[in-house]
């Protein structure tokens, strides 16, 4: 493992030397978060995670399959379809409904009631439930390697892009004068948003959750950049396509496309046709394909498979669909409001499986309610705000809060917007603002160290009661 990063590093070195002063901090921004992350990560780097689901999607179109072709290797957010062949000649695939005893749901989407002496053999077939680009990019590592592909080691590998994406977005803006940042102030905003939020500890541990929050920020921080002035639609169209198959809700992204393109068209319908043919084009290749892929799995255009999901959530899932106001309460509560359980013994504190604030984990953020903006940024201030609201809401209406986890995961969704938030926002970054990023800093070293290492330090809870348990 040392001699793969000693080569990497040789590599990253020959690009210094020959680039310009912005991609040398840039590629530094990268070496500092890949150390970082693969020192925080440490020994699970030796072997991959216990939830490679992506690996096993690759290995299925390897060998010609859409299912696993077997039982799952655990029950951590499988899909699983019911075929049930009764009595009457009839085969029925779907679930049965948990709440309703014998109510049998198709996937088509019909609800009837089977009772157990009307089948005659009934089987399960196991499906991937996560969108599946992220497996597209495991296809050649599990085409050489098989289901052993180290997913820690590929997203320490990936994730310090992001840091350096979100640098290099925050110097383009720069340079159009579209922020009133120094070169220091992006750099700190880019070490804020790779070491001060929940993006650390996403990056150390491998698994399929943190794979898609990895491979969704890099993409997006690819949109951006090509998003810019609209300059390059093909490139922006096939990062939100990909997008969308990673993380659905982050095709919101196309918002800033949509607000850049309209600000340089300056009216022009023809550019305005031009660039929404050539951003949409793959966009609804993408689509295209992500949807042929549900229908022949589920009968659905839009159906990943989390419907089917076997796990603790599958009663209110069925009741309630996977997004509903029901959730707003408790994932707002989740986001914003949930904090370590004080202990009067050893530990003596303790953090709930749903997470932390995000005000615990990046208190920075707090600066976002007091923007000092100017005329000339408000387009863009809006722009940033309209791509990220939808984002956030969709999360915050979603049937499950993240759980388990350190901090609030999902923000990752839309962090790399809060953070040109900040820096458009114009606020100066005083003493007090670096010490509270130096701060979540530590929380998030913290939490990169222990989450899933020191189980005794989290508990399956969700609101502590003050100092309790004395």
């Amino acid at each position: 493992m040392s001699r793969l990063f000693a080569r990497i590093a040789r590599f990253v070195v020959a690009l210094y030397a020959n680039a310009s002063r912005t991609v040398r901090v840039a590629l530094v921004i990268y070496l500092v978060h890949l150390f970082a992350f693969a020192g925080a990560s440490s020994g699970r780097l030796r072997t991959h995670s216990g939830d490679t689901h992506f690996s096993y999607l690759a290995s299925m179109w390897l060998h010609g399959r859409l299912d696993l072709g077997r039982a799952p290797p655990n029950q951590n957010d499988w899909a699983e379809v019911e075929y049930l062949t009764l009595k009457d000649g009839r085969t029925v695939a779907g679930a049965y409904i948990r709440s309703q005893p014998n109510v049998f749901r198709t996937i088509q989407g019909k609800r009837e009631t089977i009772l157990p002496d009307a089948i005659a053999s009934r089987f399960k077939k196991y499906y991937v439930s996560f969108p599946p680009f992220p497996a597209v990019l495991f296809l050649p590592l599990v085409a050489l390697g098989g289901l052993e592909v180290n997913d820690v080691v590929f997203n320490v590998l990936l994730a310090p892009l992001g840091p350096m994406l979100l640098f290099l977005f925050l110097a383009r803006l720069r340079a159009q004068g579209r922020t009133q940042r120094s070169e220091t102030d992006d750099l700190w905003l880019s070490v804020m948003f790779g070491l001060g939020t929940v993006y650390f500890y996403s990056s150390v541990i491998g698994q399929v959750w943190y794979t898609a929050h990895i491979v969704s920020t890099v993409l997006a921080g690819l949109f951006l950049l090509a998003a810019v002035d609209a300059k390059r639609p093909i490139l922006a169209g096939l990062c939100l396509g990909a997008l969308a198959l990673t993380r659905p809700q982050m095709g919101f992204f196309g918002i800033f496309y949509l607000t850049e393109l309209w600000r340089v068209a300056n009216g022009d319908r023809g550019k305005i046709l031009r660039g929404l043919i050539l951003v949409g084009v793959p966009v609804a290749a993408f689509a295209a394909v992500g949807a042929w892929f549900n229908w022949v799995r589920f009968h659905s255009f839009t159906e990943f498979g989390h419907t089917y999901l076997n796990v603790r959530w599958t009663d209110r899932i069925q009741r309630y669909g996977l997004f509903n106001y029901a959730f707003l309460s408790r994932n707002l509560a989740s986001a914003f409001t949930t904090t370590p359980k004080l202990l009067g013994h050893a530990p003596w504190i303790q953090f709930p499986w749903h997470g932390i604030s995000m005000l615990i984990t990046t208190p920075a953020l707090a600066y976002l309610l007091w923007p000092q903006i100017r005329d000339s940024d408000r387009t863009l201030y809006r722009a940033l705000w309209a791509t990220a609201a939808p984002i956030a809401l969709l999360s915050f209406l979603y049937q499950n809060d993240g759980w388990v986890q350190f901090g609030f995961r999902f923000s990752i969704d839309y962090l790399l917007l809060l953070m040109t938030l900040l820096a458009v926002g114009n606020r100066p970054l005083t003493r007090t603002f670096r010490v509270l990023i130096v701060v979540g800093i530590g929380v998030n070293l913290f939490g990169a160290l222990t989450f899933g290492r020191a189980w005794q330090l989290y508990y399956d809870g969700f609101f502590p009661i003050g100092l309790n348990e004395l």
